[in-house]
């Protein structure tokens, strides 16, 4: 049964895969953006939203930004869906937000609060970082003449096709509250995982692992971010290097 969704973020990493599937499925989908000639909206002053969420149905808020703000754009995303009528809205989050003090993760899970509290029916997906951002960080790092990382520290990325396909049927579903989290399929030494890029890379560079101080990289380094037990991800990061590179590349730990 086709669904009139409206999809924050939609021109995002995630989003834009989101929005693909949707409307492969049948959807009639509002991809919300700044920019959009039909649907010009700015979740941090509100302007514009009550017109985008007119006759919506579902939300599925993928907007965020590290640079702050998320919980501000939340409270308005919230009020004009309430507004609205809106019967679902999902949010995607991140493993560790209540386990790891970064002021990322505070907010989201304080976005995540606001959620539950919201009045409206709701769905919360937390998975582990994306192939994406792991990349993008060793990518930026690799420019120096030692490619630092944090020592003590592993990750597990995972494939956000993946994490898109189930965010898209959660979108088609009814509200679920906090569903099990997505974790990639491997739990990896990120120092291991550097190599592994510089390999499929073709650049020479030493790894040196840094042991950060503070409460964050303690939370980081007791694994906050992770989710051992939901490893059901399937495309691994040495699979992924190897599309974006056409080089082989082990990434163990």
């Amino acid at each position: 049964m086709s669904t009139t969704i409206l999809v924050t973020g939609g021109t995002g990493t995630l989003g834009r895969p989101v929005v693909e599937r949707l409307r492969a499925a049948g959807h009639e989908v509002r991809v919300l953006s700044r920019s959009s000639r039909e649907y010009p909206v700015d979740l941090l002053t509100g302007a514009g939203l009550d017109a985008a969420l007119a006759g919506v149905e579902v939300v599925v808020h993928c907007a965020s930004s590290p640079k702050g703000g998320d919980d501000r754009a939340a409270g308005h995303l919230i009020r004009a869906a309430r507004a609205a009528g809106v019967g679902h809205l999902v949010y995607i989050s991140i493993v560790g937000v209540d386990e790891v003090p970064l002021p990322y993760y505070r907010t989201k899970y304080r976005v995540e609060r606001m959620i539950e509290e919201s009045g409206l029916g709701w769905t919360v997906l937390r998975t582990t970082q994306f192939h994406d951002l792991v990349l993008g960080y060793f990518e930026a790092v690799a420019k120096l003449p030692v490619l630092l990382v944090p020592g003590g520290v592993a990750d597990q990325p995972i494939e956000v096709e993946e994490v898109a396909d189930r965010l898209a049927g959660l979108a088609g579903a009814a509200p679920a509250g906090r569903v099990a989290d997505m974790g990639g399929p491997e739990v990896l030494d990120m120092a291991g995982a550097a190599r592994a890029y510089l390999k499929a890379a073709g650049r020479r560079r030493p790894v040196l692992g840094v042991r950060l101080p503070g409460k964050t990289f303690a939370a980081f380094r007791r694994g906050g971010h992770l989710t051992p037990a939901h490893a059901v991800g399937r495309g691994t990061f040495a699979e992924f290097l190897e599309r974006r590179t056409g080089a082989g590349a082990g990434a163990g730990a």
